[in-house]
């Protein structure tokens, strides 16, 4: 997609957790969420499924790149910020596993990084909705962000500002990764992720679970089928403890892979 080997971010990074045994870096829409939010709106409020279902497809095939297609799927919905964000609120559910999974993180130490390409004051106003106490505000997420261009400033009109404009991804997540890699004692890092936009950090995880949707698709699975990338399919986050606490213990990634996986 992009030729730029390390494509420059406009926004910044929390710092990386050196320290740390184990990592979790993942994807937020239709990974976290029980459905991809931007879709939501695109198909709901802006041009509809079947235009965005060609793009994601041009994209996956590689004819175009995300950034683009992802910028004018998002052009085409002509509603406020705000009323898109409540949107949001009110149709969006966690994965059903997903609390279990990060309190377990929360509690043993192992940081849970949201690595998004959407906008990360839609995924705060979500996460304040669905997390009880401060879970919701405590979870790290690098992400993209809004821009409002309408005269008043109050987001009748807005753009989103992507991470990492020259790059093909608008948001490159490998650059959250590989920081992690380059480590003198690197932890155990596992992604979870379901779609195009996660492409860029598939093959940097030790561990990548690639989330199966209700319907049996998932173009993270058939990217790394095509591609030969050693991956878990999920269908939600207690498939994800189970094999983090299988780590944890000792089991290695190989042996995991080998049992149930896609090892190539």
């Amino acid at each position: 997609m992009s030729t730029e080997e390390i494509p420059k971010s406009v926004l910044p990074y929390p710092p990386i957790h050196k320290d740390a045994q184990f990592v979790v870096l993942s994807d937020w829409d239709g990974t976290i969420t029980d459905r991809d939010s931007n879709d939501l709106l695109v198909d709901n409020l802006g041009f509809g499924f079947d235009k965005r279902r060609a793009l994601n497809i041009e994209c996956l095939e590689d004819r175009i790149c995300f950034r683009d297609t992802f910028k004018e799927m998002l052009e085409s919905i002509d509603k406020p910020f705000e009323e898109c964000k409540e949107y949001l609120k009110q149709h969006i559910k966690l994965d059903p596993g997903f609390e279990k999974f990060y309190k377990y993180c929360r509690a043993n130490g192992i940081p849970v990084v949201i690595v998004s390409s959407g906008i990360e004051a839609n995924i705060r106003a979500v996460l304040s909705t669905l997390l009880p106490g401060p879970e919701a505000e405590e979870i790290e997420i690098i992400a993209n962000d809004v821009k409002f261009t309408d005269s008043e400033g109050k987001g009748d009109k807005w753009d989103i500002v992507f991470r990492h404009p020259t790059s093909g991804f608008g948001h490159d997540k490998s650059r959250a990764i590989l920081p992690y890699r380059d480590l003198p004692h690197r932890p155990t890092l596992f992604f979870c992720g379901d779609g195009v936009s996660d492409l860029s950090a598939a093959k940097h995880a030790d561990l990548l679970f690639a989330k199966t949707m209700p319907s049996g698709h998932s173009d993270l699975q058939t990217f790394c089928q095509k591609q030969k990338i050693n991956h878990l399919p999920f269908v939600d986050f207690n498939k994800v403890l189970e094999k983090l606490q299988e780590v944890v213990a000792g089991k290695t990634v190989d042996d995991i892979l080998s049992e149930e996986g896609k090892k190539y």
